[in-house]
């Protein structure tokens, strides 16, 4: 190595030596790039410290997108998927804990939630699975998660909020559904307001509050309604109903039931229906017949 180097390259270069950790090599790098001699005996060194420089950023960045993937592994999607998203302080740990069985940390400082948090809502058959997002300005806020979600609530408390959480939702592919929360801190006439101004955005609405219970039974109720999917019952001839629903997406056929209900092979005779796609209790129908919520569909096989 060339003798005639800065004070400032020589300590560097001493960090590097002494660096435990490849982020605090990564850091003594840097500098030692900042403060390396120029002079033309030194073209191979500063070649050797970027090389070194780019393949130890280079792991480190993947290493990174690896930890970030093992981690959205993490939750394996069931039911309908619910994301919670919003500011910190918005109560969305607060919506996660009285609507699940999920016992998240609740506090009065910003920034609360740090990582994603699971809950599960079972609702007129459907099961929701309702996830707590790290505020949407947060490192953690999981964009992959709020992109794929079935279902976006979208928390605020004030109108402003839903300006400031919009943008992190454009690629979200989920139906967003805004909660107004902590409504028991409001007077009627600014409950209205807040309402009407949220409802000129074309949203789905809902008031709630946490402390009092108000409009969360309305809430759950909306969740359904814009769940997307269709409760059926099936029937073995000469059988009573299932009580637990087949969820199939609205609009489904027979055909689409009864590809998810048998296996390749298997040769459906006959097929009839009680509910309210049909015309009539216990109706003949083919495969291509629309299925609606809460039909009771009996198939006759070899």
């Amino acid at each position: 190595m060339p003798t005639n180097v800065s004070p400032e390259f020589s300590k560097a270069q001493s960090k590097y030596l002494e660096a435990k950790t490849d982020e605090e090599r990564l850091g003594a790098l840097k500098e030692m790039i900042k403060f390396m001699p120029q002079h033309k005996g030194a073209e191979a060194l500063r070649a050797n410290i970027r090389q070194r420089f780019k393949k130890l950023r280079q792991y480190l960045e993947k290493k990174e997108r690896q930890k970030k993937i093992r981690k959205k592994e993490g939750i394996k999607k069931q039911g309908i998927q619910v994301v919670l998203c919003g500011l910190t302080n918005s109560g969305k740990s607060s919506l996660l804990s009285i609507l699940t069985n999920a016992k998240p940390l609740i506090a009065e400082y910003e920034f609360t939630t740090k990582k994603p948090i699971l809950g599960a809502l079972n609702y007129q058959g459907l099961l929701f699975q309702i996830i707590d997002m790290p505020a949407i300005n947060h490192e953690n806020f999981e964009q992959g998660l709020a992109n794929t979600a079935d279902i976006l609530l979208v928390v605020i408390t004030k109108p402003e909020e839903l300006e400031e959480t919009l943008p992190f939702l454009e690629k979200s592919i989920g139906k967003k559904i805004v909660v107004i929360n902590k409504i028991d801190l409001l007077s009627q006439e600014e409950k209205r307001k807040f309402e009407a101004r949220i409802k000129t955005k074309r949203f789905p609405c809902c008031l709630v509050s946490c402390k009092t219970s108000e409009g969360l039974e309305n809430l759950k109720s909306i969740l359904f309604e814009n769940s997307e999917v269709i409760r059926v019952y099936t029937k073995e001839p000469g059988k009573a109903v299932d009580k637990t629903p087949i969820i199939m997406p609205a609009n489904s056929t027979i055909g689409q039931l009864a590809e998810k209900i048998f296996k390749k092979g298997i040769k459906i005779k006959e097929v009839r229906i009680t509910g309210p796609s049909s015309k009539f209790p216990n109706q003949k129908v083919g495969l291509k017949h629309q299925l609606k919520d809460k039909d009771v569909v009996e198939f006759y096989t070899n």
